[in-house]
């Protein structure tokens, strides 16, 4: 229970279902002070305070269950090890991994629990594979899409066929004092907001350059931890780009501290490589499968081509998506419905056509100028297609 209304009402309904429940508040910060209050909060004094509270209004027995060293390692820590490493990650998701569906759903278990519920906006189906909420402006199956078929199987989603609206409607007929508290933003361990301060604290000064995409420097920095890939704003350059337009983040290498900048065309990918592929809503195909992957916390949906590669997941989009950052979760769907998911570890654009898989080297491109031979690869298919039209 993490003091808000969505886990508060959660646990009112699991109590209605005739579940044996008891309420439970991580305690994740080693300083709660130092976490979010208000409006933006998560995980504070405050929030445990109204745990408590709406744990007295159900009925249940309610406990605090420190994490905060295993937050602070796999949370925190991770968090800053992957913008050092030039990577955008998603601490929701990490914390869902590693936190409430494992630390926490191992200790329930041996404990005597069968399942940790929360307030997510998810649903399991009959087949026991995970998927989206009735409510899509507030799905959260992206950031649970990493849990494996077995914590699947020890979880409950209570909220997943209810619209938020309504969620807190009923959390005011049930006379819980949190049914209007607001929902909590951004990351919960960075107090101010200021995630490229809360770095800059962390790592110190790293400076480096800002070029474009041919090698000119444009400017400096004095991190690249500050930076994300289709990032705009606060680029720190004074030249203006020579046709006008705005300029954004293309690519962070950290090694070299080089962030290279550019036009919005420069951000089209079309073919991405996921590393720790889990697969929840089917067994890892034999062969590509035609699916939807989503590669952002309510971003749009790609059409898409999907397959492992040894350990790793690959995937190549119908048409180009913009800013995928290494880091964040490629989530593959068929309708509503999760299939796998994999930390997308690299994104590039089209790859131009290999010398060899046309006669004639600038010929106009038909399927009449291919000629046979053996693909090692089915993206080598791809790529002769892509070149075909």
């Amino acid at each position: 229970m993490s003091g808000g209304v969505d886990s508060a009402t959660a646990a009112a309904r699991a109590v209605d279902a005739g579940h044996e429940v008891t309420g439970v508040h991580l305690a994740l910060s080693r300083n709660p002070q130092s976490y979010r209050t208000g409006a933006r909060g998560c995980c504070t004094i405050e929030d445990a305070r109204d745990a408590r509270r709406a744990a007295d209004v159900i009925g249940i027995p309610f406990y605090v269950w420190d994490m905060a060293e295993r937050f602070a390692r796999d949370v925190v820590d991770d968090f800053v090890a992957e913008y050092a490493a030039g990577r955008t990650p998603n601490p929701c998701l990490r914390c869902n991994e590693k936190i409430k569906f494992a630390a926490v759903l191992d200790r329930a278990l041996a404990l005597g629990f069968d399942a940790v519920c929360t307030g997510h906006y998810a649903r399991i189906d009959d087949s026991g594979a995970l998927t989206r909420a009735v409510d899509t402006g507030k799905d959260q199956s992206y950031v649970l899409a990493v849990l494996t078929r077995d914590q699947i199987a020890h979880a409950m989603f209570p909220l997943g066929d209810t619209p938020k609206a309504r969620v807190r409607a009923e959390a005011r007929e049930r006379g819980l004092l949190v049914a209007d508290k607001p929902d909590s933003h951004d990351v919960c361990f960075i107090a101010d907001g200021d995630t490229r301060g809360f770095l800059s604290r962390r790592l110190g000064a790293a400076p480096g350059k800002i070029v474009d995409q041919g090698g000119t420097v444009l400017g400096e920095h004095d991190g690249t931890y500050g930076f994300t890939v289709g990032q705009r704003k606060g680029l720190r350059v004074d030249r203006p780009a020579p046709d006008g337009q705005p300029r954004y983040v293309l690519s962070i290498e950290p090694v070299t501290r080089t962030v290279t900048v550019g036009p919005a065309s420069g951000l089209a990918v079309r073919e991405i490589t996921a590393e720790r592929p889990v697969w929840t809503g089917c067994p890892p195909p034999s062969a590509p499968i035609e699916c939807d992957v989503q590669l952002r916390a309510h971003g749009e949906v790609h059409p898409c081509t999907a397959w492992p590669d040894g350990d790793e997941l690959r995937i190549r989009l119908r048409a180009p998506a913009r800013a995928v950052a290494a880091g964040q979760a490629a989530v593959l769907y068929r309708g509503d419905t999760v299939l796998g998911s994999g930390t997308i570890s690299a994104a590039r654009p089209l790859r131009p056509c290999p010398a060899g898989y046309f006669t004639a080297p600038g010929a106009p491109i038909s399927l009449s100028t291919l000629f046979v031979r053996t693909f090692r690869h089915i993206s080598d298919i791809e790529v002769v297609t892509e070149c075909a039209r």
